[in-house]
């Protein structure tokens, strides 16, 4: 039997950043389901359109926007488009990021700040554009970190070092606007979208293997958390870091 979802976001209204595919297409379709008006942001256009027409197709209310995450200016038109659209913001779930394997003495500079810039210069950007609106909403923003932040894995030190540098804001943010607007984020462990679908199979069924869960992450499992954490639900959850990791970073398996 289906559950329905409760409507813990109708009359709200959700930015959501690297929202084509994956985590960011299924928080977009939770968020909606839950009553909220949805902006499906990506730089991919053609797929935050086809997540919004998705929306829109199974009843929800969503626009969609192109959105360099990297560009203050872009921010700034984002957040004027989500305000002028319903007169509010009341979520932001900030979800863009870049994982390019290479040991620390193999990565370039253009592949370090490459990545910082994607997955941590776009937070700031995108909260200094938001704070006054979410701030005028009594808002909350969600961000995608990783399981990264807390385990070390050979050759992602970029990576590591930008979703580590995520919680530590989370907790600054959330002493920052503290009463005004509630920071977390959520760490996913290993989570079946695009990338992980060409891996192989027996690399998956190892990786499943040394999670307690005994299995690969969906990115359902991470809207659902997604969608908590930015929920009333949670209204006395700010400055959190919250695994959503199947046991992975708790487990001794090699």
């Amino acid at each position: 039997m289906t559950v329905a979802a409760p409507a813990r976001f109708t009359g709200r209204t959700a930015l959501l950043t690297a929202a084509a595919s994956g985590i960011g297409a299924a928080t977009a379709h939770r968020l909606a389901a839950e009553g909220a008006s949805v902006m499906v942001t990506d730089v991919d256009a053609e797929g935050a359109r086809r997540v919004a027409e998705e929306v829109r197709a199974g009843g929800g209310r969503a626009r969609d926007r192109r959105l360099d995450v990297t560009s203050p200016g872009e921010w700034a038109a984002a957040v004027a488009e989500a305000g002028s659209w319903t007169g509010r913001l009341d979520v932001l779930h900030l979800n863009a990021g870049r994982n390019l394997p290479a040991a620390a003495h193999e990565l370039d500079d253009t592949g370090w700040h490459d990545q910082l810039r994607l997955s941590l210069d776009s937070v700031f950007y995108g909260v200094r554009a938001a704070v006054p609106l979410l701030r005028t909403a009594g808002g909350a923003v969600v961000i995608t970190s990783s399981v990264h932040a807390v385990i070390g894995f050979k050759g992602f030190p970029a990576y590591a070092a930008a979703k580590g540098g995520i919680d530590a804001l989370v907790r600054q943010l959330a002493v920052e606007y503290a009463g005004q607007i509630r920071f977390n984020s959520v760490l996913p462990g290993a989570v079946v979208t695009a990338l992980w679908a060409e891996a192989p199979d027996e690399y998956k069924a190892q990786t499943a293997a040394r999670t307690p869960a005994g299995r690969l992450g969906v990115p359902e499992d991470i809207a659902a958390a997604v969608a908590f954490l930015a929920s009333e639900d949670a209204a006395f959850v700010t400055g959190q870091n919250l695994l959503v990791d199947g046991g992975r970073s708790i487990s001794s398996q090699e």
